[in-house]
């Protein structure tokens, strides 16, 4: 029988609608990430189908569900949705064992199938600190460490000393026996000072199947160290007459209780006006005798300490002569002023006495042996340069 060219046409048409159809019959499904005890949703769909059976297997290729029927007994395992264009079923309580590779079947000729991969997350344990003796002594090596198990993949430590973190650390990380889960440690090594008393040190895991919240380990040091001794005085500029508070500040662990005063060396010499109070030494009356050098000492069983305080006395009448203006200094500028005054006059004498004036009287213009003064007179007019002068001096 011969075809018409428009029955021939509808035929292919036809054709290529089923052969469209066929191709179009293909299960879809996604991987799957579930923290260890969590439910698993598993989901198969079709977007074209022709009334043809899916089907949902297991890792080690058993049937879990066909369409709506129920093939494996595990009390786990729920339908979700059956239809022809879906099958979602749901594994609860997952553990570790039931990671693997999910198989969805379409029953076509030939049979179609769609991988999902199930991942399990093992959640780590919570951390514990060991290592730590307490109390530690200042200048002693700590090595605290810090362990977590079960977790899949291998969590991550970090350390923190109160909220600063720490990043020289050594980090360890073995598989577990079941060669699915990790146990992770972490060591942090470090000398223990006294900045490090009451410091909190915390040991942080993260891990993505803590959903964002770390699970923490804290560890609270406590160190010993020797006394640090300061004194603080009430007063910045003692007065006579006055009173004053001398202070004795001790800081250590344990803590140094009581302190001892000493002056010059020995015990305080006037108890009546000099009264210790805990770590207050308070000195009523003031007066030069009290100078001298003030020692505060602090023991605790670590170590001793001590530091001193220079105590002088001011007396009030000098300071209160200090405002107007300073006699003794004028007096000395005008000694001084004279001092100098009298040298220069010293010196002026002396260098006229050295450049002295001469002139020659009439009788030493003459000669010495001429019988009269005429003649000696005529005889120094004519002859003065051979002469012998006779000199007077003045000053």
């Amino acid at each position: 029988m011969r075809l018409r060219p428009s029955a021939l046409l509808r035929f292919y048409s036809l054709c290529g609608l089923l052969i469209q159809g066929s191709q179009g019959q293909f299960p879809l499904t996604q991987n799957v990430t579930v923290v260890e005890g969590g439910t698993a949703n598993l989901t198969c769909r079709v977007d074209q189908n022709d009334n043809t059976s899916l089907q949902w297997s297991n890792p080690a290729q058993q049937t879990l569900y066909f369409d709506d029927k129920k093939a494996l007994r595990d009390n786990r395992i729920e339908l979700v949705r059956a239809s022809w264009h879906e099958l979602s079923i749901s594994v609860s309580d997952v553990s570790l064992s039931d990671e693997g590779q999910y198989t969805c079947s379409l029953f076509t000729m030939p049979v179609k199938t769609s991988k999902a991969f199930l991942t399990v997350l093992g959640v780590p344990e919570k951390p514990q600190i060991s290592g730590f003796t307490s109390p530690v002594m200042e200048g002693e090596r700590m090595q605290l460490t810090c362990k977590t198990s079960g977790s899949k993949p291998a969590a991550d430590i970090r350390w923190f000393k109160n909220d600063k973190e720490i990043k020289d650390v050594k980090y360890l990380k073995e598989e577990d026996a079941n060669r699915r889960t990790f146990t992770v440690s972490s060591t942090l090594d470090f000398r223990a000072d006294r900045s490090d008393d009451g410091v909190v040190v915390s040991c942080r895991v993260d891990h993505e199947s803590l959903n964002s919240t770390p699970q923490i380990a804290r560890q609270v040091l406590e160190i010993h160290y020797t006394p640090s001794v300061k004194i603080i005085s009430s007063s910045s500029w003692p007065e006579e007459g006055q009173s004053i508070v001398l202070t004795c500040e001790s800081k250590g662990k344990p803590l140094p209780e009581p302190v001892l005063w000493t002056k010059d060396g020995g015990e305080l010499p006037d108890p009546e006006r000099m009264v210790v109070n805990g770590r207050d030494l308070r000195i009523s009356f003031l007066n030069k005798t009290d100078n001298g050098t003030y020692r505060c000492e602090a023991t605790n069983p670590i170590g001793q300490n001590s530091t001193e305080y220079v105590l002088i006395v001011h007396d009030p009448n000098a300071l209160a002569g200090q405002t107007g203006p300073d006699h003794a200094l004028i007096g000395g500028i005008v000694a001084v002023v004279v001092f100098v005054t009298l040298c220069s006059i010293i010196l002026l004498g002396r260098y006229l006495a050295r450049h002295k004036g001469t002139y020659l009287t009439n009788e030493a213009k003459g000669a010495e042996d001429a019988p009269d003064a005429d003649t000696a007179i005529i005889n120094a007019e004519g002859s003065q340069v051979n002469a012998e002068e006779k000199k007077e001096y003045f000053i």
